[in-house]
């Protein structure tokens, strides 16, 4: 006699809750366990300092293993922080079964940094159904000079996990 055993909960609906608690704890998780939440914070050495109601400010100190060869911060660098202050800035404002996925980043160079803190504040610009803009500013922590500008425009996913 052959068994088979019948799940009374169809595996992709758990999938799909699964995904979901994830993304709607992210949040939490940031403020709960700051940089720890996020593998490439704790590769790069950012630290979330305030985010919410469309906002987020990031700290990264500068290393150098950060540096290029002229030893100048690397341009990506500034891309990936303003980028990852803007992603922060979107999820406060996202509903539990919406999530993001990047169209477009592009940075404007502006000032060189060589050692120091960097401060990246991320800000939605505008939030419509199925896009969403938003920009960061990226300065010296110290001083307060402008470094970078980042602008970059993320669709909205419905029901799916973030990636």
């Amino acid at each position: 006699m052959k068994y088979s055993y019948v799940f009374p909960i169809h595996i992709g609906s758990l999938i799909h809750q699964y995904r979901n608690l994830i993304r709607m704890s992210y949040l939490n998780e940031v403020k709960k366990h700051g940089q720890k939440a996020n593998p490439f914070f704790c590769l790069m050495g950012i630290e979330p300092v305030s985010f919410g109601d469309g906002k987020a400010r990031l700290s990264m100190v500068i290393r150098d293993d950060m540096k290029n060869g002229e030893g100048w911060l690397q341009g990506g660098m500034y891309t990936a922080l303003g980028d990852e202050a803007i992603a922060l800035a979107i999820y406060t404002l996202l509903s539990d079964k919406e999530t993001i996925a990047t169209v477009s980043c592009t940075t404007h160079f502006i000032r060189g940094a060589r050692e120091g803190t960097i401060i990246a504040d991320g800000t939605v610009v505008r939030k419509g159904r199925t896009m969403i803009y938003a920009e960061a500013t990226l300065t010296d922590a110290d001083e307060e000079n402008l470094l970078a500008r980042c602008t970059a425009s993320f669709i909205i996913r419905s029901g799916t996990i973030r990636g």
